[in-house]
């Protein structure tokens, strides 16, 4: 028997077949794959939605978090560095908020 996971790993493979661009569904795949504890897996699927929307500001997030979680805190920064740009950029402040607060618990890392 599969696990709820791999359901939902399957169902979002099926709908990305049908539009590989889709920055919904390729997030969703890194949140899955995340969440799984696949954060090789999770980084290809956040770096896959920022190529499709750079503004996605979300993925630079969890992309960071999952390369904190793989012990690359020096990608991370990097990475979180990238969202605070597109954050200012997009004019998302709770997202700037949000990967502000991560930059601060990076740099302390």
């Amino acid at each position: 028997m599969s696990s709820p996971t791999t359901g939902r790993l399957a169902k979002l493979t099926a709908l990305l077949a049908l539009d590989p661009a889709d920055t919904f569904v390729l997030y969703a795949l890194a949140q899955e794959h995340a969440k799984a504890g696949e954060h090789a897996e999770a980084i290809t699927f956040y770096d896959r939605t920022l190529a499709a929307d750079p503004a996605y500001c979300y993925a630079y997030y969890h992309k960071a978090r999952s390369q904190q979680s793989q012990g690359d805190i020096a990608a991370a920064r990097q990475t979180a560095q990238a969202g605070v740009t597109a954050a200012h950029r997009a004019g998302d402040s709770k997202a700037l908020g949000e990967l502000s607060t991560l930059q601060t618990e990076l740099a302390e890392a």
